[in-house]
């Protein structure tokens, strides 16, 4: 996730949010990101995007939305293919400290604003299966 521009990762970000969440999730989907719109739907609870990201070369992203969800097995394998920043990703929107003081360490500060949107979501709305986007 670092390669891509704060632009779009705070595009992704805006996602999350109840106004306005579908407007940037259609953006990313028609201008070139598809893996984080899909991203974002995982996160949200759709299978379908689940297995897209697999079935279209983004393993690491939903091995990152299985170690959102806290399965070990997910954590374990982006430990296996290092996959540092998305392992503290994670821990970070499980509201971990040592996630948020790793990403000020490394001047990464953009991921905690993700981390925080995302955990915010979670607490604020369940997945509704009516709004599967993939």
């Amino acid at each position: 996730m670092i390669d891509y521009d704060p632009k779009i990762l705070l595009a992704f970000g805006e996602t999350f949010e109840e106004e306005g969440g579908e407007a940037f999730f259609k953006w990313l989907l028609e201008n070139g990101y598809p893996e984080l719109a899909a991203l974002s739907s995982g996160i949200r609870g759709s299978k379908q995007a689940i297995e897209w990201l697999f079935n279209n070369k983004y393993p690491h992203f939903a091995a990152l939305d299985g170690a959102i969800d806290k399965k070990p097995e997910a954590y374990d394998w982006l430990k296996k293919y290092h996959y540092e920043l998305l392992i503290v990703f994670a821990n970070a929107i499980h509201g971990k400290e040592e996630a948020f003081k790793w990403f000020k360490d490394n001047n990464l500060e953009i991921f905690t604003h993700l981390a925080n949107k995302i955990r915010h979501f979670g607490t604020r709305k369940q997945f509704d299966y009516h709004k599967i986007h993939f």
